[in-house]
């Protein structure tokens, strides 16, 4: 390996390989969280490829997970390496399980009789801003959830940050909710999210987000985890970033749905 691919495979080890019952066994997270593709979503020829994938080093077995990847449950420790290459071939390599792009969002308006508002376009919106491994590292573990209508298909009120649909007049609007858990030891106890403020057009909701996550940069501890420093911190500096970030963009743009 170079340099530059043993660095990438080091973060891939980190993030998308886990433990096992068996020492001589891994399970291996897909990252179906990529540009060009909505996420969770996949072509007949990935999914052949994934089959492949799994005869050749998982036993024949993959599972689908609740956040929209794939695992490959039987991996010997040994073929991490050929399993990583051909993963990065495939395009399902990236080093973001359980960051922000890691993220969780139901078909929404564009699939989804059900829905009032579209999930997929502020999925690609958000996931295209956050494309650096570096940034995504140093905020750490967070939970991203969007849902296009009340039903809650993308879990929105269990996210870290949660993005939930709703019609206003007929036209789409969002509400962001913060400090959601779904009891996993990184989130606590369960708990739904709390509300930020009005809702939000489409234009408005990546730099609401993005504001957000440079308030908990601005004011974390060394070492504090997003959650953390909104317990800490409380709703107030959040909202009060939102707001601003509102403001920002309706005089940057009208307020209208992403194309």
């Amino acid at each position: 390996m170079t340099a530059a691919e043993h660095a990438a495979y080091s973060r891939w080890l980190a993030r998308n390989v886990h433990t096992h019952q068996n020492p001589d066994l891994r399970a291996v997270t897909l990252s179906f969280k990529r540009l060009g593709q909505y996420p969770g979503d996949a072509t007949a020829d990935q999914l052949d490829a994934v089959a492949q994938l799994s005869e050749l080093f998982s036993a024949g077995e993959v599972r689908v997970t609740h956040d929209q990847n794939l695992m490959l449950p039987w991996v010997h420790a040994a073929d991490l390496p050929a399993v990583w290459r051909t993963a990065q071939q495939l395009g399902v390599a990236k080093a973001n399980v359980g960051l922000l792009t890691d993220m969780i969002a139901c078909p929404g308006g564009d699939f989804c009789d059900l829905a009032n508002a579209r999930s997929l376009p502020l999925a690609e919106a958000i996931l295209a801003r956050y494309q650096d491994l570096d940034e995504l590292d140093d905020l750490g573990v967070i939970d991203l959830h969007i849902s296009g209508c009340i039903n809650s298909c993308g879990h929105h009120h269990s996210g870290h940050i949660g993005i939930l649909g709703v019609d206003k007049d007929g036209k789409e609007w969002y509400q962001v909710t913060l400090g959601g858990s779904d009891g996993a030891a990184i989130s606590g106890a369960p708990t739904p999210g709390k509300v930020v403020g009005p809702s939000f057009s489409a234009h408005e909701v990546p730099d609401v987000v993005e504001a957000i996550l440079d308030t908990y940069t601005q004011y974390r501890l060394s070492g504090e985890t997003f959650m953390a420093s909104l317990r800490r911190l409380g709703l107030e500096p959040f909202k009060a970033a939102a707001q601003l970030a509102r403001q920002a963009t309706v005089a940057s743009q009208p307020e209208e749905s992403l194309a």
